[in-house]
C-alpha cells in the first residue's frame, strides 16, 4: 500500500532545513525526509490489537510542524523511524486479534492515538496510567512497541496517512449512529481542546481569551460552550472566516490582530489600561482571567503572557516546540500560572470520570456539539503536495480541517 512516511536522513534534514526558510515547499519535495512510497501493512503487534481500514486521515498542525522540522529534538526520543504519519483518524475495523473483546470487523471507530503502558504490554503500568492520566505515561519509549508517543510517530503501528493502521483495543471508540465520519474526524482536535479547558475551567464571571482560531482554537470555543461555561469568550482570529466560525460556536467577541489594535480591544473588553514602555510592545494592566494559547508560536505565547491579568492563568494547548521572542517578565511580575495541556486524558465531568475521546463522542451523539462545519477540505493521498501547501496557507484557502480521504461519501444513519 502507498503511505506518507517520515524517514531518518541527516543529509535530507540539513538540506531541507537550509532551504526551507526561503522555500517551504522543499519539505514535501523529492529532497525531503517525507516520502510517498510503497510500504507493507503493519502486522498486529499482539492478540489484543486490531487492523483499521482508514476512511479519513486528518492533517493536523502538529503534522506540519513535524514535516517542516520545527519540532523540538526532545520529541525525537519518542519516535521510531521510518514512521507513517497521521494520528487523526476515522476508520472501520477489518481484522481483530484472538484476544480482542468488544470489537468486530465492520465496527466504525476512531482510535485515540496515544500509546501508553497498556498498549505496550507493560505488566505493571506506571503511576500515571494507573490513575488514567495516559498523556503523562512514563513508558512511551519502553515495552513491546518501538518508541512513539502515538499512532503516527511509531513505526510499528503505521498511521492514518495510509489505507490502514493498527490499534490496541484500549484505543478504540465506536462512533455513535447518526454521527458522520466528517464530524468524527474532529474528535481528536476537540479532545485536545477539551482537555485544555478542563485543566483550568473558567468561572461564569470570568473573561477568557483564546489565541488562535485554527481547528484547536475553534474547538476550544466549542468545548467551553459544550461543557456549560458561561464565561465571556474573546477570540483572536487572523482571518474573517475563522472569526465567523468562532461566533457560530459561541464566542462573544472576535478580535482581528491584522486589522485592529488588538491590545486596545482586549484592554476595553477587560477594563484594563495600556502603557507604552521605552521599547517594545504595550504593557497591559488588567487582561483576561484565563488565556488558552492554541498556536504554539513564539508571538502568540508572548501575547498570552502580556494579555493575562495579574494572578491569571495561561493554558498552553498549542504545540510550543522552540518559541523565540518570548518575554518571560510577566510571569514574575504578575505571578501568572502556566498550565501545560498535552493531548487528551481522563476527565471528571458532571460527576463522572470519562476518557476525553468518549466524552467528545457522547456529546456528538447527543447533538450537544456539531463539529462537521470545521471539516473543510479533502484530498487523495497521491495529491499530498497540494494538500500540504494548502494546509500551510490556510488563510488563503479558508482551511480549517483538511484530511486525506480513502473512501467516497459520508456515513449518516
Amino acid at each position: 500500500m502507498k503511505a506518507l512516511q517520515l524517514t531518518k536522513s541527516i543529509p535530507r534534514y540539513l538540506l531541507t532545513r537550509a532551504i526551507g526558510s526561503l522555500y517551504p515547499p522543499v519539505f514535501w519535495s523529492r529532497l525531503a525526509m517525507l516520502q510517498y512510497r510503497e510500504v507493507a501493512e503493519p502486522a498486529l503487534p499482539g492478540g489484543q490489537w486490531v487492523r483499521v481500514r482508514t476512511r479519513y486521515g486528518g492533517i493536523c498542525g502538529s503534522d506540519l510542524h513535524t514535516i517542516q522540522l520545527q519540532d523540538s529534538p526532545t520529541l525525537s526520543v519518542f519516535t521510531s523511524f521510518p514512521f507513517t504519519l497521521g494520528h487523526e483518524n476515522v476508520g472501520t475495523v477489518v481484522e481483530v486479534g484472538p484476544e480482542v473483546e468488544g470489537f468486530r470487523p465492520g465496527d466504525r471507530v476512531v482510535a485515540e492515538p496515544l500509546l501508553p503502558c497498556l498498549t505496550r504490554g507493560i505488566a505493571t503500568p506506571c503511576r500515571f496510567c494507573q490513575r488514567g492520566e495516559y498523556a503523562l505515561c512514563q513508558n512511551f519509549a519502553e515495552g513491546a512497541l518501538s518508541p512513539g508517543l502515538s499512532i503516527g510517530t511509531c513505526r510499528d503501528t503505521g498511521g492514518s496517512w495510509s489505507p490502514s493502521f493498527v490499534a490496541h483495543q484500549s484505543q478504540l471508540f465506536r462512533i455513535p449512529p447518526g454521527v458522520s465520519d466528517e464530524s468524527a474526524l474532529l474528535v481528536d482536535s476537540f479532545a485536545c481542546a477539551l482537555h485544555g479547558v478542563m485543566r483550568r475551567f473558567p468561572r461564569d464571571g470570568d473573561t477568557v481569551l483564546i489565541l488562535g482560531a485554527g481547528a484547536i482554537g475553534l474547538c476550544t470555543v466549542a468545548a467551553l460552550r459544550a461543557a456549560g461555561s458561561r464565561a465571556r469568550i474573546l477570540v483572536l482570529a487572523r482571518y474573517p472566516f475563522q472569526g465567523e466560525m468562532a461566533r457560530k460556536l459561541g464566542a462573544d467577541e472576535v478580535i482581528n490582530p491584522r486589522q485592529d489594535s488588538y491590545e486596545q480591544a482586549i484592554a476595553r473588553a477587560t477594563a484594563g489600561r495600556l502603557y507604552r514602555p521605552v521599547l517594545g510592545k504595550q504593557v497591559l494592566v488588567g487582561g483576561a482571567d484565563i488565556v488558552y494559547e492554541c498556536t504554539g508560536n513564539g508571538r502568540s505565547i508572548n501575547d498570552s503572557l502580556r494579555l493575562a491579568r495579574s494572578g491569571g492563568t495561561i493554558v498552553l494547548i498549542g504545540l510550543a516546540s522552540l518559541p523565540t521572542g518570548v518575554d518571560w517578565t510577566p510571569i514574575w511580575l504578575n505571578e501568572l500560572t502556566i498550565q501545560g495541556s498535552f493531548w487528551c486524558d481522563t476527565e471528571t465531568v458532571e460527576g463522572r470520570s470519562v476518557r476525553t475521546y468518549q466524552l467528545a463522542l457522547d456529546w456528538l451523539g447527543e447533538g450537544r456539539v456539531d463539529l462537521a462545519p470545521l471539516f473543510t477540505h479533502r484530498f487523495q493521498l497521491a495529491d499530498y503536495r497540494r494538500a500540504l501547501l494548502m494546509a500551510a496557507h490556510k488563510g488563503r484557502h479558508h482551511v480549517i480541517k483538511p484530511a486525506f480521504a480513502f473512501a467516497e461519501g459520508a456515513y449518516v444513519e
